[in-house]
Formats: structure tokens, sequence, C-alpha cells
């Protein structure tokens, strides 16, 4: 039996009180709105869709006037309520729930990732300084999530891209924490790429620091997202969103140098899968790296895929094909498991007999990907002793 290390597990925060967080200016010109349903729209609704579609949606959610989501309307809103997701939903809004859909699924320990606040602090027509504020809320409340149980709780702190010159503080109140991770979005954010010179000493930092970086997609921000440049529809978006700027984020650290100059950082890829990575390196590696030199030389001093096997892991998909390929290529040790949850396009993924799912793989390398990998990436420490594994009152009770 594998003590399972999840490496990309999530709150789900939609609800937050997040007034109790942010400077009452802030929140005062951009609060976190919800715009309920009414019985006008459900009939309207059921005349444009039929009657199935009169049921009562969830409220749509606005900071300040702006929606969250982007290309989020009232099919997409019909589609999710039909899919059943309501008790893991329920699971990750608070840290108890949390810890015990853990015990259900197996899970040891979990890096803890958000779900709405990526969609905040990323949102292109949202002021610096709101953004800001927004992540440093967010990180306040997920240190007193994560304090339920911080041995199997790990939190990963979220950083706003809109304003490089700050991104250094916001990293040295992540390590104040004592937290050993962060997560970034891979698009252009605000105009600025992954290897943006504006990142210079954020990276230097984050490698002095020994921060690891795990890069979390999405589909519906309001951002460049690959994809949104042709497509509207939920389908072809998230088609194109996880892996295509997974892809793309990579390229944009190696051919800017970032790979190159800061050799002990740490880069994951997660929710992509990992089935692009053999393709891309090989393309980056014989078609790209040598057809103009001269081009490259400055940044790039090896082979692309040999940084990737150095710096960077990545999180694969249960079910998904060419895992032996991937790991012919980067290693076994490269490989991470995420279940996402409680995320309505993985509810269908199962940790259930993940042994016998993950057939291809070896008795060593499940162990890397299901228990050792994640915490080699994240620099977690074992867990010493089983009192770690109890609940905070049941370790109380032990005690009397």
């Amino acid at each position: 039996m594998f003590k399972v290390t999840d490496a990309d597990r999530h709150v789900w925060e939609s609800e937050l009180d997040w007034q109790n967080y942010l400077p009452a200016e802030i929140y005062s010109e951009f609060p976190i709105r919800f715009v309920a349903d009414t019985y006008e729209k459900m009939g309207m609704r059921a005349e444009k869709y039929g009657a199935f579609a009169a049921i009562k949606l969830p409220p749509e959610i606005f900071i300040g006037t702006y929606k969250i989501l982007n290309h989020w309307g009232d099919k997409e809103a019909l589609a999710a309520s039909f899919k059943s997701r309501v008790n893991q939903l329920y699971s990750a809004t608070n840290s108890s729930e949390q810890h015990a859909s853990m015990d259900a699924a197996g899970v040891e320990t979990a890096a803890i990732f958000p779900s709405f606040a990526m969609y905040i602090v990323n949102h292109r027509d949202l002021p610096a300084h709101v953004s800001l504020s927004y992540a440093y809320a967010y990180n306040t409340w997920l240190k007193e999530y994560c304090s339920y149980n911080p041995e199997r709780l790990k939190a990963v702190g979220i950083i706003s891209r809109h304003l490089p010159s700050n991104m250094v503080l916001q990293l040295e109140k992540v390590i104040e924490n004592g937290w050993t991770s962060i997560t970034l979005r891979p698009e252009v954010i605000c105009g600025r790429a992954l290897g943006h010179e504006d990142y210079n000493d954020f990276w230097a930092a984050c490698e002095k620091h020994n921060i690891a970086v795990a890069f979390h997609g999405g589909t519906n921000l309001h951002a460049p997202t690959a994809g949104t440049d042709r497509f509207i529809s939920r389908f072809a978006m998230h088609a194109c969103s996880h892996p295509m700027e997974a892809q793309m984020a990579f390229v944009s650290l190696l051919e800017s140098g970032v790979l190159e100059r800061h050799p002990r950082l740490k880069f994951a890829f997660l929710e992509a899968g990992a089935s692009w990575v053999p393709h891309w390196l090989w393309r980056l590696d014989n078609i790209c790296y040598p057809e103009f030199p001269t081009l490259v030389e400055a940044n790039i001093k090896m082979l692309p895929s040999e940084y990737f096997k150095r710096q960077c892991w990545v999180g694969i998909e249960i079910g998904e094909p060419c895992l032996r390929d991937v790991i012919d290529v980067i290693g076994h040790d490269k490989l991470l498991y995420g279940s996402d949850f409680p995320h309505p396009d993985h509810l269908q993924f199962t940790t259930e007999d993940i042994a016998q799912q993950l057939g291809e793989l070896t008795e060593v390398e499940l162990q890397g990907v299901l228990e050792q990998n994640a915490k080699d990436f994240y620099g977690f420490e074992d867990i010493k002793n089983e009192a770690a594994l109890l609940k905070p009152e049941d370790q109380l009770a032990e005690v009397n």
C-alpha cells in the first residue's frame, strides 16, 4: 500500500469571506460579489435551451464589476451543474473536510493549490495593487487553512505577477510562512512571458531560497491563454490551455536563459499531462536547437532536454499514453502524481487500484511517482511518526 503524496490538490475558496483578509479600501472598491440566479433567468433559459435548463444555477461571481471567469455563460454553468461534484467541492472548502477526503483517498501528504484565487490574482483587468492585495489575502487564509495539520496539508503560496518589482517581497513573505513552494500561471501576464527580464531578480531569489515553482494552468482566465485567440467554447479552450501553455512556458524559461543562469531552480508543470514531453524535447533538440546555433548560444549551452532532465518535473494523468517514452527521456524520478481534487474534469479518475492503473510502471517507479518524487520537488520532509497522521483533536485524545 502506497502512502500517496498528492502533488496537485486544491481548495475551493469561491465563498471565502475575503473581506476579513483585505484592506477595507481595497475591498470597498473591488469586492467579491455573488449575483444570484433568478426565476426570470431560469425562464429565459428554459425558452432558449429547453425545460431542463429551468434549474437554479450557482451565482455568478464578480470582483468589483469584472467577471472572474472568462467565456463562462449559461451553457457552461448548466453543464457544470449536471456533473455531480457537490460533495467533492464541499470537502475542499475547509481543512477538516479536506483532511478527511485525503484519508478516504489514501493520500498522506498534499500540496494545496488555489482554485478561484488564481483567477483573481492573474485577472488582466485588475490594477496591480488589487492583484497584490488578493494574493496576500489568499496566502493569509491559506496559512490558517493548512494549520489544521501542516504535516499533511502543505501550502503552496500564490504570487501576483502584475508588478514584478514587488515579487521578491511577496516571495519573502512566503518564506516567512515556512513554505517551500509557490505557484504561478504559465501564461503571459500583463504583457510579460515567464522569461521576461523584469523577473530576473525574482528567479534569482527563488533559487537562493530553494523555492520550488509549480506552473498550474487553467481555462477561462482573463488572460491570453493558448487557444483564446481563436476559440470561445469550453471544449476547445480546455483542450489547448493546459498542455500548450506548459510547452510554451518551458520554451520561455529556456530561450531567455533562466534555466542556464539558475541551475538549481526547480520547476514543475502540472495538470498538463506528461505525454507532450518526449515530442516537445525531441523537436527542441533536433529541429530548433541545431538550426541556427549562433541565435541561441548565449542562453542555451546544452541540449534543451538536458535542462529539462536537470530541473523540471511533470505531472502525469492516470491512463495517458506514452509514459514509458516519458521515462526513457527524463527518468521516472521526474514524474508527479496529482489528483486535481476537487475539480470536475478529474472526477472520473480515482486512486483505487492505482498500481493496476499504472501497470506499465515497475514497483520502484510507482514508489517514486506516488510517494517520493513530489517530496523531492517540493522539499517536503517525511512525516516522522504516526501521530502526525491524526487530526489535531485525535492527537489530544491520545495524549489524555
